[in-house]
């Protein structure tokens, strides 16, 4: 893990990245000037945070003291927004993050499909790039079986699914997740009726253990032959790999550093949609 930088120019071209990190003996996070040939504030500076590690986000902070000083604009491209899922109770995650993001007071963060509206609310000069253009240029334009229809797997991921298949003019199959109503604990999925025929791409924003993704392959009935996920951000820990057993094919972004390898696993890379999102 580390932070990627990279600087314009006062034109918008990419040129040698104005500084470079470190880390002291001790461990504190450090930035230094490695190119000193451009003029201060004549640049926008460019940091890329992948996941969530704590010394990332503190070389970060790092990072944007440094490019406040030297009077240039600091971008920061955070696909995976930390903190989306703990947007209530107690501690109350998002906030937290959000306050250690806007404390490093940069100009423009761009963040790749939060899992929540909470954290967006609460992370200063926030822009949003949203899945549907991704999902369609990586996955659903791509030569081969084409797919037939979306599946949102959850309540949660209706929203979502529902802008992807609006985009790609596909009709739209809900599934839901049944809860024991005494314990709380999973019970089962259900899904729509599926026509006889066709693939279908299930499309949410997160995949942890894969859990719930093999429970909704496996109330379909489907051969993994029909059956394709989409995650936003593949974390992929635990069980994850068995996701390949159910799913013919997987597809997720480099927002974040998958913790097991999936078999059969494409991974989309971000920046061309985030980048054009700077201002």
């Amino acid at each position: 893990m580390a932070v990627e930088l990279s600087t314009w120019d006062a034109q918008g071209n990419q040129t040698t990245p104005t500084f470079s990190t470190m880390r002291f003996p001790a461990g504190e996070a450090h930035v230094k000037v490695a190119n000193d040939t451009a003029e201060p504030g004549g640049t926008t500076e460019i940091a890329t945070l992948r996941g969530t590690n704590g010394d990332d986000l503190l070389m970060l902070g790092m990072w944007a003291d440094a490019v406040r000083q030297r009077g240039s604009r600091s971008v920061a491209l955070v696909p995976y927004l930390p903190g989306a899922r703990q947007d209530r109770g107690l501690p109350f995650g998002a906030k937290v993050y959000a306050d250690v993001l806007n404390g490093f007071r940069i100009d423009q963060v761009i963040a790749f499909d939060p899992h929540s509206p909470v954290v967006v609310g609460l992370v200063d000069h926030l822009t949003v790039v949203t899945s549907e253009q991704v999902v369609r240029d990586a996955v659903l334009d791509v030569e081969g079986d084409a797919y037939t229809g979306i599946i949102a797997p959850d309540k949660g991921a209706v929203a979502r699914a529902t802008a992807v298949a609006e985009s790609c003019g596909l009709p739209l199959y809900r599934a839901e997740k049944h809860r024991n109503p005494d314990t709380g604990k999973l019970d089962g999925f259900s899904c729509e009726p599926l026509p006889a025929d066709g693939r279908f791409l299930v499309v949410d924003d997160i995949c942890d253990g894969g859990g719930t993704f093999m429970g909704l392959a496996s109330s379909t009935g489907l051969p993994k032959e029909r059956l394709g996920l989409w995650v936003s951000h593949g974390v992929f820990s635990g069980r994850a790999p068995q996701l390949a057993e159910h799913f013919g094919e997987i597809v997720t972004t480099d927002s974040y550093p998958a913790q097991n390898d999936v078999p059969g696993l494409r991974t989309v890379p971000l920046s061309p949609y985030l980048t054009k999102e700077i201002r």
